[in-house]
């Protein structure tokens, strides 16, 4: 049994944007998603960190979903900015019931445990000060109240948070974010988002007693990895 965390699989079985248009390592990424994920076993938790599937909708992606539902074990899913196809968790749960999905579990204010640790997190958000008072504040706002709530619900259980966006990496440092995972006694903070060219941005190891790790799937060479084995 061992939890395992990825982000960023981008599945595109129900739209028609593969990510293989960027070249690179994403050439042929849903292969080595395919291969990535055959380490999975059906004691295994794996965190999905975001950006799951191009899908606009819940019916549109049933064909990633589907695809999902091959991994073993537990699925706990966040969001990520590009995941257009989530809705509510209730709404969510009649999907999966109606297709026969099971052990998939949304991240979303609320935590899920796994031996002694509880599993929090929340998509997260990046926040600049000049943008106050726009939309973006408003989600920014709602982002740190769904960490919140999502860390008090792990009680006295050590707290592993995941995150779509980095709350730090070079030359960026959302505040308000690091203060909660200050405030909850976090050690251990995984995010994905950053690709490519970006990862040279990433900030890992540990800061300000805080140990971070960058998983998206193209940095991690489209394998999940382990967190806890």
């Amino acid at each position: 049994m061992a939890l395992y965390a990825i982000g960023d699989l981008h599945l595109c079985l129900g739209a028609p944007k593969p990510m293989d248009v960027f070249g690179g390592s994403w050439v042929g990424y849903m292969e080595k998603l395919r291969q990535g994920f055959r380490v999975i076993g059906p004691e295994d938790t794996t965190v999905l960190m975001g950006d799951l599937s191009w899908a606009l909708d819940l019916p549109s992606a049933k064909a990633d979903f589907s695809w999902i539902q091959q991994i073993p074990g537990r699925k706990i899913i966040l969001k990520g900015n590009h995941d257009y196809w989530w809705s509510t968790a209730a709404k969510f749960e009649k999907f999966c019931k109606e297709n026969e999905f099971t052990q998939m579990y949304l991240l979303n204010n609320n935590c899920y445990f796994y031996e002694d640790y509880a599993i929090c997190g929340t998509r997260g958000w990046f926040f600049e000060e000049e943008k106050s008072g726009t939309h973006d504040e408003k989600v920014f706002r709602r982002e740190l109240m769904r960490l919140e709530a999502s860390l008090k619900a792990a009680g006295d259980r050590e707290k592993l948070v995941f995150l779509h966006y980095p709350p730090r990496y070079k030359g960026y440092t959302c505040q308000e974010i690091l203060d909660i995972l200050e405030k909850y006694g976090v050690r251990q903070c995984f995010y994905g988002h950053l690709h490519g060219g970006s990862h040279k941005l990433a900030l890992e190891g540990q800061w300000d007693g805080i140990f971070y790790r960058l998983l998206s799937a193209d940095y991690v060479n489209f394998q999940p990895q382990p967190v806890i084995k």
